[in-house]
């Protein structure tokens, strides 16, 4: 399985014209997130059913 370049990560990040609201179903010790039951609200108040979905958190230092 191949993983994904933290770099190439960072261009979905900070994206906030979405919002995603859902059951919490589990999470670990990394603060990495699964939400269940989910519906997509976008901007254009359009509401998206969604099965699921896994919230990476990347934490990165700065100098």
């Amino acid at each position: 399985m191949s993983k994904a370049h933290p770099t190439k990560l960072k261009k979905f990040m900070g994206k906030n014209d979405r919002h995603v609201q859902g059951i919490l179903r589990g999470f670990d010790p990394f603060m990495n997130l699964v939400i269940g039951e989910d519906v997509e609200m976008a901007t254009s108040r359009q509401l998206n059913n969604i099965r699921m979905v896994v919230i990476i958190i990347m934490l990165e230092a700065l100098e």
